[in-house]
């Protein structure tokens, strides 16, 4: 259970370093990039732990697809960006993909 908290911090320092990336205009605005940087760091540190536990393919396929989904529905939200049907769908695929590897694959530490 430890480890799957670890990936999912390293989640969500992804995702706020990500929406930070956003704001930091490149690297124009001093706050958002320590942000930024600060949110990174914790990340791959966060996924350089489960990875003694986890294998690497199955860590870093759950912690991109988790990202992507999950920034994408920061943008919708937040940053007000649209998301089409596509866009939804392949979503949709990313998560139904994370899931079954979660749920069926025998690769997955459970």
């Amino acid at each position: 259970m430890k480890d799957w908290l670890i990936l999912f911090a390293a989640i969500i320092a992804e995702v706020i370093g990500t929406m930070a990336m956003k704001s930091c205009e490149g690297f124009t605005k001093p706050i958002p990039t320590l942000i930024m940087a600060v949110c990174y760091g914790i990340a791959f540190f966060c996924l350089s732990i489960i990875l003694k536990t986890i294998p690497v393919g199955i860590a870093y396929a759950i912690w991109s697809g988790a990202g992507i989904v999950l920034i994408a529905l920061v943008g919708y939200f937040v940053f007000k960006q649209s998301l089409d049907l596509p866009a939804m769908i392949g979503m949709g695929m990313i998560v139904a993909g994370v899931l079954i590897m979660n749920l069926f694959s025998k690769s997955v530490a459970h």
